[in-house]
């Protein structure tokens, strides 16, 4: 398999702890999402990928595979260790609702290309767009808070092994880091994460330990 991601991507970031969960090592192609104008809007890349996104998953087959959630879908499918999705329908739906919050609700509004364009179409700063960054990691992550909260007391979000929820949850963590977030309000989440966090697959998967990372 071919994996085509950049190290401080979050939906990058998901594909790699499923990869280490599942003890898969796929050949690695850096996109740089700034370097060359954008790496990814060249036309080597739009041929992989037309929207232009990061990851991509070349598989051995030769199939073409985007978008995060329907990469960790077929890898479940596919190599049914270390599953991702629980057994029964009604967990399995909770756990997805959980990672659409994230994957549709929460990250799309902090992509590097929503943030370019408040800067060149609406002139924030970087103080103004790290404030729009915010406002909506905030929001998002409280109502995740609050889902596994409801759900009961475990080690992860929805169980006491790591599965898609936390695959998602870890990354967004990592970028609400990044912009300031205050997770003070979120003990569940942070708790998560530690138990996350201890573990090799999340460990590895860590921007800061990626062959592309940089300071």
């Amino acid at each position: 398999m071919k994996y085509y991601g950049y190290f401080r991507s979050s939906a990058a970031y998901r594909l790699r702890i499923a990869f280490g969960l599942k003890g898969l090592s796929p050949d690695f192609i850096p996109i740089h999402l700034t370097r060359d104008g954008g790496q990814q809007k060249q036309e080597a890349y739009r041929s992989v990928n037309p929207q232009g996104l990061v990851p991509s998953l070349v598989t051995d087959g030769g199939d073409v595979l985007t978008q995060s959630l329907a990469i960790l879908e077929w890898l479940d499918e596919t190599v049914p260790e270390a599953p991702l999705l629980p057994a029964d329908p009604a967990g399995r739906a909770r756990v997805r609702a959980f990672a659409d919050v994230i994957c549709c609700d929460i990250h799309p509004l902090q992509n590097l290309r929503v943030l370019q364009y408040l800067r060149t179409e609406y002139g924030q700063d970087q103080a103004g767009v790290e404030a729009w960054c915010r406002r909506w990691l905030s929001d998002g992550l409280a109502a995740c808070e609050a889902l596994v909260a409801r759900g009961g007391e475990h080690r992860f979000c929805f169980g006491e092994t790591p599965g898609l929820a936390d695959v998602c949850l870890v990354p967004q963590l990592f970028s609400a880091d990044r912009f300031g977030v205050d997770l003070g309000a979120m003990p569940h989440l942070r708790a998560v994460r530690a138990e996350c966090e201890a573990l090799p697959a999340f460990a590895a998967a860590h921007p800061s330990r990626q062959p592309d990372t940089e300071a």
